[in-house]
This record gives C-alpha cells, structure tokens and sequence, in this order.
C-alpha cells in the first residue's frame, strides 16, 4: 500500500521527470508506448520517460514523441541533477502489441530502447516487455524500485532485478 505521504508525478506521452527525493513516486499507463526508468543508485537520483514511437523524427530529431529525444532529455536530465552516467541503471516497462495497426509498434519500441542503452553503456536491470495487455508503472527515482500491475489483472506484480547477463526473459514474483 502507498504512503499517504509520497508524492505521485504522473507521466504521459511524451514527457519524462527526473528526481532525486525519497517520497516521489512517477507513474504512467502503457500500450505499446515504452518508458526507460533510468536511476543511479549509489546518488539516489533517479528518472522515468514515456516515448511513443522508436528512433527520431527525420526532419529535426526534436519530437517529444520519439524515443531518441526523450532519452537524450532523460539521460542530460539526471546528468544536470548530478548523477553520474557509469552509475545508471535501467527498467524497461511497455511494449504491448495493442492490435490497432498491423505493424508491432511495440516490439519496435522494445527494440529501440534495447538497442540506444546498449550503445550508452547502461545496462537494464530488469524489464517487462511486449504481450496484448497495458501495464500501469509505479517508479520510485531515488531508489530505482519499480512495480507493474497488467491491465485488467486485478493482481499487483512486482519487477524483480534480473542480473544484465540474463536478457531472454524478465521475471516478475507475485505479492
């Protein structure tokens, strides 16, 4: 159960938050949008972003709605608050083939996310990605814990870490 006393930041599409304080908790809804929880532990900082469509728009790479410009923004974002890129670690949340378009916007979501914090060095901890069903995130920046409920599953599920090493499939323990 929730603190009365946490602070919940909601993130739609196209944005992202950075914080370093103990009782912020960011949250979002996700289809086949993905969001990168991106935290340095060892400073307690933390950020979460919500992009809808992989890579970046050709014309001028400033598109809120693509992944490679809000990463940029997440990742500059926790530089400025003072954490240091070596120390980041990642969550990956979204992905879901929604079945509204032919083409899995999802999957390419996954693998654009996958792809960009592998060429910045940042390696992901844990990640629930792709199936049919939404997924409401919970984030805790300055902690890096995070938790999933799918949508339309009345049960809470909570992302346990998986070592970096061990990318085929994230595990998820019920509570």
């Amino acid at each position: 159960m929730m603190d009365d006393m946490q602070q919940v930041r909601t993130i739609i599409q196209g944005e992202f938050a950075v914080s370093s304080c103990a009782d912020q908790v960011f949250a979002t809804v996700l289809g086949s949008c993905v969001a990168v929880c991106l935290t340095d532990p060892s400073r307690g900082i933390g950020g979460m972003n919500h992009f809808l469509l992989p890579g970046r728009r050709a014309t001028d790479g400033h598109d809120i709605r693509y992944g490679a410009y809000l990463m940029e923004l997440l990742i500059n974002g926790l530089l400025k608050a003072g954490a240091c890129k070596r120390d980041m670690r990642a969550k990956v949340f979204g992905g879901a083939w929604m079945g509204a378009t032919p083409t899995d916007i999802g999957a390419g979501n996954v693998a654009f996310a996958q792809e960009f914090l592998a060429s910045e060095g940042i390696p992901i901890l844990s990640s629930s990605v792709g199936g049919t069903k939404g997924r409401k995130i919970r984030f805790w920046p300055g902690t890096g814990r995070a938790q999933q409920s799918l949508l339309g599953d009345a049960s809470g599920l909570a992302v346990t870490e998986v070592p970096t090493r061990h990318k085929a499939a994230a595990s998820v323990t019920l509570f």
